[in-house]
C-alpha cells in the first residue's frame, strides 16, 4: 500500500483535494477527524485532558471553547496538550492503516495539517502539499464565520510557511487555479504512484517497516 502524506496551511483547499483523491479510490485518513473522536464522549483523550486542564470537560467530552481559553492562559499549554494527543492520534492511525492493508487498499492519503511540524513526513512514501496564492488563502479563511485577521495570523504562526512546505514537497497541488487544474494534478499523482515500478523518494523509513507514526 502506498502512503501519501497530504498537508497544507489553513485555507489552501485540503478538504477539496482529499475528496479528489477519494474519487480515485484512495482511503482518506483525516487527522482533524481523529482528534474530534478523541475529544468526544468516551474518547481516549477526554480523561487525560481533563486532568491536565481542569474545567475543560463538559458532559463527558472536551469543550473546545473552554480548552481554547485554557490554552490562551498558558504559554506551555500547547506542548502539554500535544504530549497527550499526538501519541493517541499516532496509535489510531497505525491501527487504521493495518486494517486498510488487510483489506487490500492500494493507496492511502493521510490528511495531516501539521505533517512536517510533527515529523510525520518520515512515515509516508511521498508528501503532497496543497497550495494557493496568499491572497486566495486569506480570502478563503477570512470568509469563515467567526474568523478574524488576528486569529488567522495566530494560526499561521504555528504552521510552517507555505514556501517551505512547497520546497519539501514531492508533489504540489495548486488549488488557486481552479478545480479542473487541481483535479488533473491529482489524477497525475495517482497515476504516477500506482504505476508499476514507481519508486518512492524515501522519507526516513524503509518500505518493509510497518509505519506507526
Amino acid at each position: 500500500m502506498i502512503l501519501l502524506g497530504l498537508t497544507g496551511s489553513i485555507g489552501m483547499g485540503k478538504s477539496t483535494t482529499t475528496a479528489m483523491f477519494a474519487e480515485h479510490g484512495a482511503l482518506i485518513w483525516n487527522a482533524d477527524e481523529a482528534v474530534h473522536r478523541l475529544y468526544a464522549s468516551g474518547g481516549a483523550a477526554v480523561g487525560p485532558i481533563g486532568a491536565a486542564f481542569p474545567g475543560v470537560v463538559m458532559d463527558g467530552a472536551v469543550d473546545r471553547t473552554r480548552l481554547a481559553e485554557a490554552l490562551g492562559r498558558d504559554d506551555q499549554a500547547f506542548k502539554r496538550l500535544e504530549a497527550i494527543v499526538h501519541p493517541l492520534v499516532a496509535q489510531g492511525r497505525a491501527d487504521d492503516l493495518i486494517a486498510a492493508r488487510e483489506r487490500g487498499v492500494k493507496l492511502a492519503v493521510l490528511d495531516i495539517p501539521l505533517l512536517f511540524e510533527t515529523g510525520g513526513d518520515a512515515a509516508v512514501d511521498a508528501v503532497v502539499v496543497v497550495s494557493a496564492p496568499p491572497e486566495v488563502q486569506a480570502e478563503r479563511v477570512l470568509a469563515r464565520r467567526g474568523m478574524t485577521r488576528e486569529r488567522f495570523e495566530a494560526i499561521l504562526s504555528r504552521q510552517m510557511p507555505d514556501a517551505e512546505k512547497r520546497r519539501r514537497a514531492d508533489f504540489v497541488v495548486e488549488t488557486g487555479q481552479g478545480l479542473d487544474v487541481a483535479r488533473a494534478q491529482v489524477a497525475e499523482i495517482v497515476g504516477m504512484v500506482l504505476a508499476e515500478g514507481w519508486t518512492p523518494p524515501g522519507r526516513g523509513l524503509p518500505k518493509d517497516v510497518e509505519r506507526a507514526h
